[in-house]
């Protein structure tokens, strides 16, 4: 089955699902994104964070269908400084092995060091350049947002933020969705919690003769969130692209996003207030 894309109020196109890479790193992550790359995936999410630049653009390199492809990767808080931002943008690049990367984004906006807003005009300098085809951020805030806007007057075309069945962020979906700014969610399926175990997503699973990490991929799909689910077996992978069939009804919807918590996230990563260098 094709993927379907979603589209940003400046048109840009991403799929509907991604593949995460964390941790994916060496020759075994360089075979791992080959075979997701088989399998159909088309957005591969990196970061230089995640150490694996090479290894994302080495297999992405080696796709037969290599001009498909949406390399991600995302700017350390360590270089948000303007002239250190574009330096690393660079070395990305050539990390990459590819003419440009095709979606930058800054990995945290680190308020209390409050660099963002000049870390993001080193991003719009890099796409002016050609470096990068697309930017945009991770976990930032709407405020923060709004802050860039307001400096700046350029929208991001995509946020990649903490979403999961246990954190819903029904609000920040729906300001993202009021500026045209497409939703990626990292950690989807949870991560060492027991989401896949819930009996309310079991359940709806049951019904609709598919697994419970399917059925909550469908729900991110239904909330027009672009899911990053990291996978490094053929057989997880190819189960994570397997979604697009399943109609989940708005009661099931509704019940799965019931399941937020206050304390939902999983490592009390607050971008009002987490740092990460």
């Amino acid at each position: 089955m094709a993927i379907p894309h979603l589209t940003a109020a400046d048109g840009t196109s991403l799929p509907a699902i991604g593949l995460g890479t964390y941790r994916l790193t060496g020759s075994d992550g360089v075979e791992s994104i080959g075979q997701a790359i088989q399998a159909g995936y088309r957005l591969l999410d990196s970061a230089v964070n995640y150490e694996n630049e090479g290894a994302v653009g080495r297999a992405a390199r080696a796709a037969a269908v290599r001009d498909e492809l949406i390399v991600t990767s995302k700017l350390p808080g360590r270089h948000h400084r303007y002239a250190e931002a574009l330096t690393t943008i660079e070395e990305s690049v050539y990390r990459t092995g590819r003419d440009q990367i095709d979606l930058y984004l800054i990995h945290w906006p680190n308020p209390k060091v409050d660099l963002y807003v000049e870390a993001w005009r080193a991003l719009i300098e890099a796409r002016e350049r050609g470096l990068v085809r697309h930017i945009g951020l991770s976990n930032f805030l709407p405020e923060h947002i709004d802050r860039l806007l307001s400096e700046t007057g350029v929208a991001p075309v995509v946020n990649q933020i903490e979403i999961h069945p246990y954190f819903p962020q029904q609000e920040a979906l729906d300001y993202h969705r009021a500026h045209g700014i497409l939703v990626q969610g990292w950690s989807p399926l949870g991560r060492g919690n027991d989401l896949q175990d819930n009996q309310t997503i079991a359940e709806i699973a049951a019904a609709h003769g598919v697994t419970p990490a399917q059925a909550i991929l469908a729900w991110h799909v239904a909330r027009e969130v672009i899911p990053l689910p990291k996978a490094a077996s053929p057989k997880r992978q190819q189960e994570n692209l397997d979604i697009f069939g399943i109609e989940l009804t708005d009661a099931e919807i509704a019940a799965i996003t019931a399941l937020g918590r206050p304390d939902g996230r999983l490592a009390d990563q607050d971008p009002a207030v987490y740092e990460e260098f």
